[in-house]
């Protein structure tokens, strides 16, 4: 197996890590109060921040044309500028309802766009992020369908769709995976049957990191995986509001968004 840990981006400072707002679903009205309750958020944690990684699926679809992008979110964008105003940097790990985004936010907010895991030097720990979808060597029906989403050829016959149509199309079917594996998504299913869990042990195999950080599994986890490895899952804010804060001379800690206590 090839070392993971390469060309490590080091950060110093407070690094806030969230992942699966799913925004636009399932519905608008229920998509805007938790795109509120992500404002207020956002609103705390700038007070300390210097860093925000975002681990995808921000957005339940998102697809650019040239000159056109998902109506919606302005006041989430509006904030995400503002944040990037007072110099904190932002990065985006694409997920696999987002993976459509280009260079949108590179463009406008001077965002850094991720598509695969990266790794990082933390305040310096050895950290390893992502999304954490198709990672391991199982899950072969769902690596072939992402293909065939990346696949440049797809991405321009949807792209001649018109933007109502397409969308229209790309939620319909976003609903539809939702429904097929919510239940999946709400219980840890054992340390065996866990793709990243048996991922992360194939890793530690091979080489020493002190943190992995995943998305995807829409549950907020924290799990020690040796004497110096945890591995990390950001949840998501379509139930858990969960997050992941790693402040200078601190080690990662998992804390829960109660929006009832900051309004």
């Amino acid at each position: 197996m090839c070392a993971v840990f390469q060309n490590p981006i080091t950060l110093n400072g407070t690094v806030y890590i969230v992942s699966d707002f799913h925004l636009g679903s399932p519905n608008e009205k229920e998509s805007r109060q938790r795109e509120l309750r992500i404002l207020r958020w956002l609103d705390e944690i700038e007070k300390d921040a210097t860093h925000l990684i975002l681990l995808g699926d921000i957005f339940d679809f998102w697809f650019e044309y040239h000159d056109v992008v998902p109506k919606g979110y302005y006041k989430l964008l509006s904030k995400f500028s503002q944040l990037r105003d007072l110099n904190i940097e932002i990065f985006y790990f694409t997920g696999n309802h987002d993976m459509w985004v280009r260079d949108y936010f590179v463009k406008e907010m001077k965002f850094s766009l991720f598509r695969e895991q990266h790794a990082f030097v933390i305040n310096g720990k050895k950290c390893l992020i992502g999304h954490g979808d198709g990672l391991g060597p199982k899950d072969v029906g769902y690596k072939f369908i992402k293909a065939l989403f990346a696949f440049r050829p797809n991405i321009k016959l949807f792209g001649a769709l018109h933007p109502r149509l397409a969308f229209g199309l790309a939620r319909f079917f976003s609903q539809k995976s939702r429904a097929m594996t919510s239940k999946e998504e709400e219980t840890y299913m054992g340390d065996n049957k866990e793709q990243l869990v048996n991922y992360i042990r194939s890793i530690l195999s091979e080489e020493q990191i002190d943190y992995f950080i995943y998305a995807h599994r829409h549950l907020p986890l924290e799990i020690k995986m040796n004497d110096k490895a945890i591995y990390f899952n950001s949840g998501d804010w379509l139930v858990h509001d969960s997050y992941l804060r790693f402040g200078q001379d601190e080690p990662p800690q998992l804390l829960f968004f109660k929006a009832s206590n900051h309004e």
